[in-house]
């Protein structure tokens, strides 16, 4: 393993930022190619634990037990009864604010 790890491209930044979701200035995308270096640097030291004959669990706790309910089947709301606490509204929709500045490109 190498003491410097091997900076991002400003592609794969903006790849991950638009898998995100999120919009990222010039600056940031700069920025975060040595932090997503760094943290993918710290997470490969997870490759050199041995763990051989290490049975594969679905919970890092013993004795874990689900508090979901049964995934039981029922009827639909109406589309009213959703819409009722709605805060803001258009139509039979909800009406968010834009999530991403898609900017232009």
């Amino acid at each position: 393993m190498t003491d410097q790890p091997q900076r991002l491209t400003e592609d794969e930044v903006r790849r991950v930022a638009t898998l995100c979701r999120v919009g990222l200035s010039d600056d940031e995308v700069e920025s975060l190619r040595d932090e997503m270096a760094g943290l993918i640097a710290e997470v490969s030291v997870l490759k050199s634990i041995d763990t051989t004959g290490v049975e594969p669990t679905s919970h890092a706790v013993e004795g874990v037990r689900s508090v979901m309910r049964d995934d039981t089947p029922r009827a639909a709301l109406t589309v009213a009864d959703v819409l009722s606490n709605a805060p803001r509204r258009e139509g039979d929709y909800f009406r968010v604010p834009a999530v991403m500045d898609h900017g232009e490109g």
